[in-house]
């Protein structure tokens, strides 16, 4: 059946032929109890007659006597060749929403209409959350020119399926600015389209594991890189951070034959640690002689606030060994669920075959549209300006807090990320403080919570900053923060 409005006809109540009440009748209940209910809201439009009656399999004169009835209670306004709409000027009803919602009539409906809808889907980040870019600071204007622009110039050839590599023209827009920004060469070809992180890491290991394989990850990690391995079967070896990144020396003696190491080497996630020149050449030279595999996380290595911007770990990858895993989630925005992952030209064929086994990488017009904002330059802008925002976002959140604990607490002082450590000296966990802060409207996590045993790890509070948007907004969090953790 046809899907309108977000409601499929067929989720409806039909109309009754055998009911004694004509269908007139039954089909202005049911707009007036759409109506009523705001399943169908002030200002919607309205399937026309011709249109519903098609769908019903009623006469057009049957819709239209409804209509009309509706009309002149009010409920409809006829606006000639621009359609018709429920009125915009009705009073909000007592009545509750049925069980059933409202018949489909090809209009907007409660899900883009809607208050209460509305709110959900465009509530803003919880205060202090974590791994959310600037969205205040997008620039939505130029997206949605670029968008409007590729809309309007799309063929029938568009609608097809595509490449399930990814299109050919956001490649080609991947590659270029790897190389300029992050020192990565590579070819198109290499370049596998998904959508996000935990996709190009389960790409990975579907083409490069066996069921049971040793895989390093690092301990702390991001808790989704430990949850696409094991949902893969593969046998999890945390390997222990310290200041200068994995330590690649532990990992040998607690997992000696593994067969991949997944590392964020620019921004350790989450302790922020910068992997050192000397690991890095170390974890590189194990991969070789190990016939091993490295997995780059570079989810943040463009936000850089002290000294040069480090280069990616692939950039040093002489033997061929690493497979850059980047995503647009934390530069553009996460809505976008597009990511890609760089592979050595010698496994291209075997990641080609494992894309063509598993879901499709994502709508072709979205990354027709990615392709647009990196080829035109409007990325690299965007990145730029972030930089400059996140590292006055990072001082405002970093003096708030001292401001009001004081010698209480003690900040990791990282020369990038989108985050702040937080220590806080006492006898209360971090994970009570989490709770406390997160019951007052304050999403930041333990980090404690992030190794694999939490009793062996390192207490702190992570606390995102990317959308503290003012010095003053800083320090009203900042208070809210210190009355949860005050109360007992």
């Amino acid at each position: 059946m046809p899907k309108i409005a977000g409601v499929q006809s067929g989720q409806i109540a039909r109309i009754d032929r055998r009911n004694r009440i004509p269908l007139a009748l039954q089909i202005y209940d049911r707009i007036r109890t759409a109506i009523d209910t705001r399943a169908l809201m002030p200002g919607a439009r309205v399937a026309s007659a011709r249109v519903l009656a098609s769908e019903l399999g009623v006469a057009r004169g049957t819709v239209e006597a409804a209509y009309q009835r509706l009309a002149g209670e009010g409920y409809l306004l006829a606006r000639g060749p621009a359609g018709t709409i429920v009125s915009p000027n009705l009073p909000v009803s007592s009545r509750g929403v049925p069980e059933v919602h409202g018949l489909a009539l090809g209009g907007a409906s409660a899900a883009s209409h809607g208050r209460e809808t509305r709110s959900v889907a465009s509530a803003p980040p919880l205060p202090l959350q974590l791994g959310i870019p600037a969205l205040d600071a997008f620039p939505r204007k130029v997206w949605s020119r670029l968008a409007g622009r590729r809309a309007r110039a799309t063929l029938p050839a568009d609608f097809g399926y595509g490449d399930p590599t990814g299109e050919a023209a956001l490649k080609q827009a991947i590659a270029a600015y790897l190389l300029v920004s992050r020192g990565v060469a590579c070819r198109p070809a290499q370049i596998f389209v998904t959508s996000g992180y935990r996709a190009s890491l389960a790409l990975a290991a579907a083409a490069l594991l066996e069921r049971g394989d040793a895989v390093w990850i690092e301990d702390p990690c991001y808790p989704p890189t430990r949850a696409v391995l094991e949902c893969a079967s593969m046998a999890v070896t945390p390997v222990p951070v310290d200041r200068e990144g994995l330590d690649v020396t532990r990992g040998r003696t607690l997992a000696p034959h593994a067969r991949l190491a997944v590392v964020t080497p620019s921004h350790q996630a989450p302790l922020c640690v910068s992997m050192t020149a000397a690991r890095r050449l170390m974890l590189l030279e194990w991969a070789a002689k190990a016939n091993a595999w490295i997995v780059e996380d570079d989810y943040d290595g463009e936000f850089h606030y002290a000294g040069p911007t480090l280069p990616a770990l692939k950039s040093l990858d002489s033997s061929d060994r690493v497979l850059y895993a980047g995503s647009f989630s934390k530069t553009l925005f996460p809505a976008l669920s597009l990511g890609y992952l760089v592979v050595p030209d010698a496994l291209v064929p075997r990641v080609d075959r494992a894309v063509r086994a598993a879901p499709g990488c994502g709508a072709r017009m979205t990354q027709a549209v990615a392709a647009d904002f990196l080829a035109q330059s409007h990325f690299a802008r965007h990145l730029k300006k972030m930089r400059l925002l996140y590292a006055k976002r990072r001082d405002w959140l970093a003096q708030a807090l001292r401001t009001t604990f004081g010698e209480r607490i003690e900040i990791d002082q990282t020369r990038g990320g989108m985050h702040l450590i937080v220590r806080v000296r006492g006898r209360v966990s971090d994970r009570t403080l989490a709770r406390r802060a997160q019951q007052a409207g304050l999403n930041c996590q333990p980090l404690s919570e992030r190794y694999a045993s939490a009793r062996a790890g390192e207490k702190g509070i992570l606390m995102g900053f990317t959308n503290v948007a003012s010095l003053r907004e800083a320090g009203a969090i900042v208070r809210r923060l210190g009355e949860a953790w005050a109360a007992d």
